[in-house]
């Protein structure tokens, strides 16, 4: 690489660096400016290896500075862009569109309503973040109705029912009001006999695919014209469970010409075998199917608003049927298209989450690599962050993506002011010291407030770097670096000789600004990420942290502490720190 060529990279590292600092008025961070940098300037991608540690020490430089100092910097670099940032306005208190109609109703009634088949991925935060702001915009209602009436191909998962509400509770919503569908059967049963004696539904003992035939041939079935008091009476009978599973259903009677045969005599019961798992309702067996058991609690509940998924459109268009047979008004619905998620490998998909937890792949759904909330809660990211950057995709009907970087510079906003800093070093090298340097470095806390003070480092004989902010000893040059918080050293022999250079030398003098742990009084620490797991050590201190506690790891990132542990199963190894990696 030539001169001229790192020059311009460090210049438009330090322009960067000076945004993002001075956005987020926090120090800057190589992981943040990284996608930014190269994104503006494609060329540099040839040498993406060298780049990191290029930028890395004009970050140190930019972080030492004062914010007005970064901002006085900033205006000389990139005035335009500067004004950019000064002028956006904050968001609009309402990000959401207004409700349909909202005026025409007394109260928004809304709900949730989950398959308690496993806990949230992060998708699913979309639906409580949207209906609990607009129950706060409204001044509304909503509830949770764990709609679990598939015992069988969605199978409800006896923790997954608690897991949800805590899940909600992170979010930041509380529900005015909780329902199992389990347990409201002889609710949906109550309307099916009405529906019966109306002449809208009939029970059809065809095979699925002797049904599907006539369906597709806008023939009606052979049993659609039974009397009611017969279809009564099997009704009763697969109630009482005198059918087995395929052997009888109960269809609302529609229009079997219907344009959309999906919509032609939609079955609204059908027989089970396999017995749900909650105990209060293992011993049914006629179960109805979702678009008939949520069409009827919907209007019980006085829902006045639904949001469904675009997918969803035909069930409207089902559950019009049974509304209009009953003279019932049916609520506002809006549709949206599907949340797609960057930033991790696992489908985000309960099922599949679940499956990999079974086979050991995942370690609970609360592993770093799982696309959860769950996860996304123990590696220390705050709900209101996600409800912010949900919220923020507004309800169109197209597929929306949710960058997970959203999230993160909403969670960054949330903690930076109130997180202090440590050192924390990946697979470091060790490297004695030389000459006289003080015996204890005092780098603060937090460089934004001086009234919370220091970290008091005792340095010892030897400190750990990383490979890459070590100086290359073949290159001609200067070969001083500044270890944060301690003073200037010349890398010369394997040894980092003190220079008691001041911190001109940072300035003015180029000097690459490093982070570093000593040697001998360092914690280890493993630090889960969404990668896998990083070993590295942390500065003496980390491993005094309640598990909670949160920080933010120079130049690496904002982490959760977990738990301190021995490294040996029977307690006789050494203690390391388990840290959970939030975001850059």
């Amino acid at each position: 690489m030539n001169d001229e060529l790192r020059e311009r990279i460090e210049r438009e590292a330090e322009k960067h660096a000076l945004l993002n600092a001075v956005k987020h008025e926090s120090d800057a961070d190589v992981g943040a400016i990284m996608g930014p940098l190269m994104g503006d300037n494609p060329d540099f991608r040839e040498h993406g290896d060298e780049i990191p540690g290029i930028a890395g020490g004009v970050i140190g430089r930019v972080n030492d500075l004062e914010y007005e100092a970064k901002r006085e910097r900033l205006e000389e670099l990139a005035p335009e862009e500067l004004a950019e940032i000064e002028a956006e306005d904050e968001e609009d208190e309402h990000d959401l569109p207004d409700l349909p109609n909202a005026e025409a109703y007394d109260e928004i009634r809304m709900r949730c309503a989950p398959n308690p088949n496993g806990p949230w991925h992060v998708g699913h935060a979309r639906m409580p973040a949207v209906i609990g702001t607009y129950r706060e915009r409204y001044d509304g209602w909503f509830c949770v109705r764990f709609d679990d009436t598939d015992p069988e191909t969605k199978r409800p998962d006896l923790e997954a029912y608690d897991a949800i509400l805590d899940d909600l509770d992170y979010l930041g919503f509380e529900p005015d009001a909780t329902y199992k569908a389990s347990d409201r059967l002889e609710t949906y049963y109550d309307h099916a006999r009405d529906l019966i004696e109306m002449g809208g539904a009939y029970t059809c003992s065809c095979s699925g695919e002797a049904f599907s035939e006539l369906k597709n041939s806008g023939e009606a079935c052979p049993h659609r014209d039974k009397e009611s008091e017969t279809v009564l009476e099997e009704f009763e009978a697969m109630i009482d469970g005198e059918y087995s599973s395929g052997e009888m259903v109960l269809r609302v009677k529609t229009d079997i010409e219907h344009k959309n045969p999906a919509l032609r005599d939609w079955v609204a019961f059908r027989m089970i075998d396999t017995p749900h798992p909650r105990e209060e309702a293992s011993e049914y067996r006629c179960w109805p199917m979702l678009d008939f058991q949520s069409g009827v609690d919907d209007h019980l509940i006085e829902v006045t608003h639904i949001i469904r998924g675009i997918d969803l459109q035909d069930s409207a268009k089902r559950q019009q049927f049974v509304y209009d047979y009953f003279g019932w008004d049916y609520p506002e619905v809006i549709h949206w298209g599907h949340v797609q998620l960057d930033d991790y490998d696992v489908k985000m998909s309960t099922s599949t989450i679940s499956e990999l937890i079974e086979n050991g792949e995942l370690d609970g759904w609360d592993d770093p690599r799982a696309p959860t909330l769950k996860s996304l809660r123990r590696r220390g990211i705050r709900g209101e962050a996600i409800v912010e950057a949900m919220t923020g995709l507004g309800t169109s009907t197209t597929d929306v993506d949710l960058a997970m970087s959203s999230v993160y510079a909403n969670n960054r906003d949330l903690i930076d002011d109130e997180t202090d800093r440590r050192f924390f070093v990946r697979d470091g090298n060790q490297i004695p010291l030389a000459g006289e340097p003080p015996a204890e470095a005092a780098p603060p806390l937090h460089p934004n407030h001086e009234d919370r003070g220091v970290r008091e480092i005792p340095v010892g004989d030897s400190v750990m770097l990383e490979v890459a902010d070590i100086p290359d000893a073949e290159e001609d040059g200067d070969r001083r670096i500044w270890l944060k918080g301690f003073g200037c050293f010349r890398f010369d022999d394997g040894v980092l000789r003190y220079t008691d250079d001041d911190i001109d030398a940072v300035r003015e003098g180029g000097v690459d600004v490093v982070h570093w742990v000593p040697a001998d009084e360092s914690v280890p620490v493993r630090m889960r990420t969404i990668e896998g797991d990083v070993r590295g050590h942390a500065e003496p201190g980390v491993g005094d942290l309640e598990p909670d506690e949160m920080v933010q790891f120079e130049r690496v990132g904002f982490a959760r502490i977990d738990r301190h542990e021995t490294e040996s199963d029977d307690g006789d190894g050494d203690e390391e720190t388990v840290a959970y990696y939030a975001h850059p």
